[in-house]
């Protein structure tokens, strides 16, 4: 997969600054619970305060920021009660997602996610693990899209941001269990049309996934020029 264009334009929209913080946000460049101070992303990206506001108003619908009155913005710091809740809601969708696929002889079209794995342990194996944490999430995105629902698709695409939050909060960086031999065995069953197989592994993963999330929420500033401008995320 080509890497995207980081480079922003000048007074860029609402959706493409959310872009460039939800992609800071799941690639655990920003903790949870980091304030999103609008003064810092209006220096960081050029941009105008209205611009900024709608942006995080947009991640604030997808539960990725919290808005508080007279205090602003911070990246949502997901409770205990919200972990159990999403992953039984991943639970439902993805267990329909391989039984869907493996019943419906799709293995022809499994070859670019069995792509997709290889670059997720090239990532891990490399120590990159922003692209190793985008590309464990992705696995699991792009096995939905081949229902071709795309509600279905919508609903866990934010199951899996909201996900990549919490592992953000309850994990350490580069010990997530999201692993890429467990997403190997689930595409094996899969290849082979083992839709009860595949459905059993890919309900053992994220049980593993939820239980394996560490009670040690992260706290702390950052300065956003540094996330930003680091990752070369800012206007040309």
């Amino acid at each position: 997969m080509p890497q995207k264009s980081t480079a922003l334009p000048s007074n860029p929209k609402p959706e493409l600054l959310a872009e460039r913080i939800r992609d800071a946000i799941l690639e655990h460049r920003l903790a949870p619970g980091t304030k999103l101070s609008e003064a810092q992303l209006c220096e960081v990206f050029g941009t105008k305060r209205g611009t900024v506001r709608q942006a995080l108003a947009l991640l604030a619908a997808e539960r990725l920021v919290e808005l508080e009155p007279n205090r602003g913005a911070f990246v949502a710091s997901p409770s205990l009660k919200d972990v159990h809740e999403v992953f039984e809601m991943r639970r439902i969708i993805e267990l329909a997602v391989v039984e869907r696929i493996g019943t419906d002889h799709q293995a022809r079209h499994l070859k670019a996610i069995r792509d997709m794995i290889g670059r997720e342990r090239k990532a891990f194996e490399s120590r990159d693990f922003p692209a190793w944490i985008r590309l464990s999430g992705e696995f699991h995105t792009q096995l939905a899209t081949l229902t071709g629902n795309t509600t279905l698709c919508g609903c866990l695409n934010e199951l899996v941001a909201r996900s990549t939050l919490i592992s953000a909060l309850y994990e350490s960086l580069g010990r997530s269990s999201c692993s890429f031999e467990d997403h190997e065995a689930i595409l094996v069953a899969l290849e082979a049309g083992n839709a009860k197989q595949a459905g059993e592994l890919m309900s053992h993963h994220l049980q593993n996934l939820e239980l394996k999330m560490l009670d040690r929420p992260v706290h702390g500033t950052v300065d956003l020029r540094e996330v930003f401008v680091n990752a070369d995320l800012t206007r040309t």
